[in-house]
């Protein structure tokens, strides 16, 4: 089922605004810790870094998942977010700063959109609730397999590196497709129990700077890390 509108959902927009401000926060103290060689062990420890790195990509991977359904022509976003990708991939290689971006999350979205497109006729069988279920229990299930090595080599797309593969942000189809997949199907499970359209507290913009940046996340994301190397050349030099 479908809301009789698809009206904009101020809501999303706040949490993308959010979710790119603590992305900012997240690249600027890897700058500063890894490429300046700074000091910053509350930030360089394991634990604390995983999980802000997960608050920030698993969130823009569900809510990229959700926009399926507010999506006119997702063909055209998939495209959109590709181009991006070799944006970014074209711009780290030529710069050199750091590793070279291969297979990070603009890629991700791009390729798990395009799985949604070729999917929906199956989603579109499913109870939502199901489809919802399912993804989140694959996603656990194959969470670890890119985090090991594999004696194979051009499949680092799919989630299988091997141990030449390098990458400065890595989210390949296994298994975050499923993490895209659970928000497309979580937005089905909402209007299914909102055949009215949203409702107006989630409609309502209560802080318009967050959703002016969640309504531009895209143009910040491509923009943001080389302001941040200039400005922590100037203050680091």
């Amino acid at each position: 089922m479908e809301p009789a509108k698809k009206e904009r959902v101020a809501l999303f927009d706040i949490l993308r605004g959010v979710t790119i401000i603590s992305m900012v926060l997240f690249h600027a103290a890897y700058d500063i810790a890894y490429i300046h060689q700074i000091p910053l062990p509350w930030f360089t420890s394991e634990p604390f870094q995983d999980v802000w790195r997960c608050s920030i990509s698993w969130t823009f991977l569900a809510l990229a998942g959700w926009m399926t359904f507010f999506s006119r022509n997702n063909l055209r976003r998939a495209g959109a977010y590709g181009a991006a990708a070799v944006v970014v991939f074209i711009a780290t290689t030529v710069a050199s700063v750091d590793t070279a971006v291969s297979f990070g999350i603009l890629y991700c979205m791009a390729a798990s959109t395009l799985v949604y497109v070729a999917l929906r006729p199956l989603l579109d069988r499913l109870h939502p609730a199901l489809g919802l279920v399912a993804a989140l229990a694959l996603f656990a299930l194959t969470y670890a397999i890119p985090r090991q090595d594999y004696a194979v080599e051009g499949l680092a797309w799919l989630g299988f590196p091997s141990p030449a593969f390098t990458s400065g942000d890595y989210y390949p189809l296994v298994p975050y497709v499923f993490m895209y997949l659970a928000g497309a199907c979580a937005s089905r499970l909402f209007a299914t129990y909102h055949p009215d359209g949203y409702p107006s507290w989630m409609c309502r913009d209560w802080c318009p700077p967050l959703s002016f940046i969640g309504r531009h996340s895209l143009i910040i994301y491509l923009a943001h890390q080389p302001l941040l190397i200039v400005i922590c050349a100037v203050l680091f030099p």
